[in-house]
This record gives structure tokens, sequence and C-alpha cells, in this order.
């Protein structure tokens, strides 16, 4: 069996970041083994739920419509995280996710035009053909024709690790533990957000609240272990990329038909139904992330987009319908809220309301006047029955905190030197470049490029 077979390279994980570092240590001679803790059906973490990929390029493409510079992919990151971000490291990745673009191709993956709407994504990020799954069996085939070897239903539930350097795993696979070794270790399995106990050690009672969109198997088990043996931390704990998404999804794996993306196209009020954010302040991929957080701050962690009937047909729906009602009181029945405040919000928004050129693709010039928080684009009068809400809870991806990686992607102890054999990609180190906040696609700009740099410096760590 693989698990008893000693290999160069072990990559632990089994998304998109796993798969482009297994590949490329491959590619350069390295043998080497997956281990995925899903079984095969759900294999992949939240790659199975992406659809696009953020890469700098220099001119129009056959699926992407304009230039993306590296210069305004570095000011969009340093937006969405404040500043909260490695430059060196951010800056490299920027550079090298304009070859990404065609490295990924030559792994298998396709791209398809990118779609339109409130995604505003036409010209910055390359849609997947058939979504993160095709993408991710895309991987998975080169993968297995280049001869790398995949254990399903393999967690792994400790790592032996002395003074930084790898020597083992101990892996839970068909009712065993067993200890499985290598020459050198790339971990790219994702963050902890599926780990309640620990998501509660950073935001207490509130985390009991979150829906985890993706995938039930990023239980942090394996960052853990890193920590606890000497890998320097990055990244704040109760940072994360979380989105609002539909109250009504699954606890665990709703992915990317829960999400909403209507918030820009009414008000979204919290239990008391009032406002508490503007809704208008950026254009809609650059601020979507914020709303995880935002309703996780709120009084239970819940809200409600509220819109009318002109607004119903302009966004991608959630998977669930959106609650109707002829009137704003009774809309409120049907959400538990207060009639007298939510009618009286609404009407102090309608009057606050100036009038302008509505296009929710450009910071328009359509704003409210003399209200706090104000709506500083895309404000249109609620006023046209029937009215419609969607309630919402915080939605995480992934979490923040990780494990420290220089530009080798190579692990930092918290003593201070290199890691000897162990480097990181994906969600795991997503912390060194996002300190916070974050903008559609770039999880997977950051799996692909830091995978294929682990990749290639876990074979060469070997063949040296």
């Amino acid at each position: 069996m693989s698990l008893h077979t000693p290999h160069d390279v072990l990559v632990i994980g089994g998304g998109n970041a796993a798969l482009c570092a297994a590949i490329a240590a491959r590619r350069k001679g390295a043998s080497v083994l997956v281990l995925e803790a899903a079984p095969k059906f759900y294999r992949g973490g939240n790659t199975r739920h992406t659809r696009n990929m953020r890469c700098a390029h220099d001119a129009a493409t056959e699926t992407l419509s304009g230039p993306y510079t590296e210069e305004e992919f570095w000011d969009d990151l340093l937006r969405v995280t404040g500043g909260q971000t490695d430059e060196e490291l951010a800056r490299m990745m920027i550079h090298q996710s304009k070859d990404m673009l065609h490295w990924i191709v030559q792994q298998g993956v396709r791209f398809q035009p990118s779609l339109g709407g409130t995604l505003s994504l036409g010209r910055t990020n390359s849609f997947f053909l058939g979504g993160g799954r095709s993408m991710l069996n895309a991987l998975y085939i080169t993968a297995a024709a280049l001869g790398v070897e995949v254990v399903y239903d393999a967690e792994v539930v400790d790592l032996d690790i002395d003074d930084g350097f790898f020597q083992a795993a101990s892996v839970r696979h068909g009712g065993q533990v067993h200890r499985v070794e290598a020459r050198a270790l790339v971990a790219a399995s994702g963050g902890f957000e599926a780990n309640i106990p620990w998501m509660k050690e950073a935001w207490g009672e509130a985390a009991e609240n979150f829906l985890v969109r993706g995938t039930p198997y990023n239980k942090g088990t394996v960052l853990r272990a890193l920590l606890d043996k000497g890998v320097q931390p990055i990244g704040d704990p109760s940072q994360s990329h979380a989105v609002a998404i539909d109250a009504r999804a699954p606890k665990f794996d709703g992915g990317i038909i829960t999400r909403l993306d209507c918030v820009v196209f009414g008000i979204v009020v919290n239990k008391f139904a009032e406002r508490f954010y503007d809704e208008g302040e950026d254009i809609w991929p650059k601020r979507y992330a914020i709303w995880g957080r935002l309703v996780a701050q709120q009084p239970d962690q819940i809200g409600y987009i509220i819109f009318d009937a002109p607004s119903l047909r302009m966004f991608m729906p959630s998977l669930y319908p959106a609650i109707g009602a002829p009137t704003i009181r009774d809309l409120a029945g049907k959400l538990g809220l207060d009639p007298d405040t939510l009618e009286r919000t609404l009407g102090d928004f309608n009057a606050a309301v100036r009038p302008g050129t509505f296009d929710h693709t450009v910071l328009d010039d359509c704003r409210t006047e003399g209200l706090h928080p104000p709506k500083t684009h895309w404000a249109r009068k609620i006023e046209t029955a029937p009215y419609y809400a969607y309630p919402v809870r915080p939605g995480i991806t992934f979490t923040y905190l990780g494990t420290r990686v220089d530009r080798d992607a190579r692990m930092q102890m918290a003593s201070g030197k290199k890691a000897a054999n162990m480097f990181a990609a994906g969600e795991i180190m997503a912390g060194n470049v996002l300190g916070r906040g974050y903008a559609a696609g770039m999880g997977m700009t950051i799996g692909s490029v830091f995978g294929r740099i682990a990749g290639e410096g876990a074979a060469a760590n070997v063949s040296n």
C-alpha cells in the first residue's frame, strides 16, 4: 500500500493547492503521495465550490475582456486588506499569477468566457469551464497520469517534526493509524473553519451561529500540529473569508449557491430592523467578503436583505427563494421583525435617496444624503411592491490564521530559522497575503501560485 512506501514528497490535502504542489513536484522528478482526509466523492476541499481565479494579465484574451495589470491587482489587494499583507510575498504572487493562467491550462484546466451581472469580473477573473469540480477533476487526471499516488479517507492526526525537520505523519486510514514517512512535506490542508470549538476561541458563542460554506473536513488538525511543533504562526484567528449567505443554508458544504449578491440592490437590517453599514461602499467583488464579518457582529448573527420588485431579476438568486410580501408590514411579519421599526427604517432610507443614474457595474452617483450609515452608491428608493427579503448569516469560507512562509513557500519556525523540509500552500498559509478582507478569486490564486512553488521547492529540497 502507498502508505507503507516512503515517498520523496508527502502532500497533505486534496484541493487546488495540494494538486498544484503534487503535479509540480512530480514534474520535477519526485515521487509524490497525496493524503486526502475526505472520501473520493468529496475530495478537493473548498475548491469544489469555486468558480474562478484572479490573475494579472497584460491584454484581453478569449476569456478575459481586457488587461489587468500587476499594479492594479496590487492596488485591489491593498484596498481589501487595508495594508495587512506581506508586500514582498503579495507582489511575488501577483507577478507569478500572470504565468499561472498558462501553466494551469497546461495541467488540463479549461476556462470559459466570464459571467456578467453583479460579479463585474469579466476583465479580472478567469472562470473555470464547468466550475471548481471540473477544474479539480482535470488536476486529478493529470496527477494520475504523471504517477502521483492519492489515498482518500486518510486523516492526518499528528506530525513527527524534530527542530523544523519533518520525519513522518500519523495517518488514520481503514480503522488504523499508520506512520507515513517522506523526505519533504507540503501542507495544503486548509484552515480550521469547520472546527467550531476552535472558532469559538476567537469569536465566543457567536461562532455557534456561523455556517461553513465549504468542506466539513477542514478542522485545522494539521495546522494545529504544525504550530504546536514550532512553526511560526501568522494571521489573526478571528479573521477569515466570510460572506453573507442564505440563513437557510446547511451547516456545512452549502457552497456558492447559498451566497447572496443582492446587497447592493437594497438595504440590510439586523434583528432590530435597523441598518448597520453602507451597502454601496464599493464594487461588489471587492466588498462582498466583508458582509460575513458584519453580520457576525450583529445580535444573534442574523441579518435581512430587503429590496423590492424591480431588483428581483438583477442578481444571481440563492438556492432558496426570496421571501415576498405585498407590504413592508407583511414582510416584517414573515421575518419576525418589528413592523413599525422596519417601516421607519425604510421610510428614512427612501427620504434620504438622491436622484442619479443607476449603474451597478460602476461607482454610480445614486446615493443617500443625511443618513447614517449612508449608502454611497446604487441607492434607489424601495417602494414598488411586492417586497422581498433574504435572511443571511455569516458563511465562513476559510480562516486566515496559518503558517508563516517565505518566497519559496518554505515554512518559517518560531525560532527564526527556516524549516528544513516543510512547505505550505493554499488556505493554510493564506494569512501571509490576506491579513484581512478578500477579493473574488484570490483564494485560488494563492493556492495555485504557492502550490506550484511549494511542490517545486519540496522536490528540489529532496534532490539536494
